[in-house]
């Protein structure tokens, strides 16, 4: 072989090396993320089934409503009383 057959089969052999330790690089980069990601949608899956069980009880709700406004309907009308009452003793 003369010299630039040789000195052309090591730039083929440098660009070959060259090209497959960048594609071993991305597809490990590939990999590594693949896995984050894996791993944060087991995460957000737990979270959600958490939060679906902390919401399973949601039927309670309206009956705590109407239990609140009760109390606030009491709260008002006893305002209510305690400002004539105290408008008349002040006077």
């Amino acid at each position: 072989m003369d010299a630039q057959t040789e000195q052309l089969w090591m730039i083929a052999n440098v660009l070959g090396i060259v090209v497959v330790v960048a594609v071993a690089a991305l597809l490990t980069l590939l990999v590594i993320f693949v896995h984050r990601i894996h791993s944060r949608v087991v995460k957000i899956k737990a979270t959600l089934e958490a939060a679906k069980n902390n919401t399973a009880d949601t039927a309670l709700i309206g009956v705590t409503a109407g239990g609140v406004e009760a109390v606030l309907a009491e709260g008002l009308e006893h305002h209510l009383f305690l400002g004539r009452v105290l408008d008349k003793v002040r006077s």
